[in-house]
């Protein structure tokens, strides 16, 4: 192009000796630029002239003394922000208005940290502890109470039951028998040693038996037939209660079991 013909690409105007913008290699006055290419600053509406900066994101543009936050309405100029319904606001008060709190110390949890869910509520990763130990839980294994949430070593240490059998402590399936918390596989007939968690057994001195070893070592003889009297023939007070699974503290307890008193077989009192 040789100076003759240095022209404005829209009014024709000479630029010679005058301020000219380029747009895809072609020269425009500065006039006729703002008026065909200038976005519109999303804040005052104004057009954002050739000689202003253009702050852009998402597509929308502001003229730099007009990037604020739309809440405090300080400058985002070269600083975090985050956009909320098309609002865009400065770290501080996106966190004011739209950050979790934590549930221990009430304090809003900062974006970009770490911060820990249970049970609907939020913590900080260091506000989340084993209410005995004060040792962060993070993502390890936890057990939840009343007072609080417990690493596992520190609720067994401290509420575990032990197995009246086995010594070890009792995580799930356990029953109660006796006032004495089992494991339910550890709950065994004292005579042929088969589980009883989901059987109806008798006692005797304390110790559980099943029917049919209850029947054989224990039931009285009819005083007709000389036969023993089966549990199943027994008189309605004279009853046997069915163990059930134990899914949280306390155990569940079984009725008490009657000492069974010399009687006649129902099927032999005429």
């Amino acid at each position: 192009m040789t100076t003759a013909q240095f022209y404005c690409q829209y009014c024709m105007a000479s630029l010679l000796g005058k301020k000219y913008v380029l747009k895809d290699d072609n020269p425009y006055c500065v006039s006729c630029y703002d008026r065909i290419f200038s976005n519109y600053c999303e804040e005052c509406k104004e057009p954002i002239e050739s000689g202003s900066k253009d702050l852009c994101y998402k597509g929308r543009h502001w003229h730099e003394g007009c990037f604020n936050c739309t809440k405090c309405n300080h400058s985002l100029v070269e600083k975090p922000f985050a956009a909320k319904d098309e609002r865009l606001l400065c770290s501080e008060c996106y966190s004011n208005e739209c950050s979790s709190k934590c549930f221990h110390c009430k304090k809003t949890i900062m974006p970009g940290s770490r911060k820990m869910e249970f049970k609907g509520n939020y913590w900080h990763e260091t506000c989340f502890v084993c209410e005995h130990c004060r040792q962060p839980i993070g993502t390890k294994p936890l057990i939840s109470k009343e007072s609080g949430n417990y690493c596992v070593p520190c609720f067994e240490k401290e509420f575990a039951h032990y197995c009246s059998f086995c010594k070890k402590v009792i995580t799930s399936g356990g029953i109660t028998f006796r006032d004495q918390p089992w494991h339910k596989e550890c709950f065994l007939c004292s005579g042929c040693r088969k589980e009883l968690c989901e059987e109806e057994f008798m006692s005797r001195d304390d110790y559980p038996f099943c029917l049919d070893c209850y029947n054989h070592l224990y039931a009285k003889k009819c005083a007709a037939c000389t036969k023993p009297i089966t549990a199943h023939q027994a008189p309605p007070s004279l009853g046997f209660s069915r163990q059930e699974h134990w899914s949280g503290l306390p155990f569940p307890s079984p009725k008490g079991t009657i000492e069974r008193k010399k009687v006649k077989s129902l099927s032999c009192v005429r």
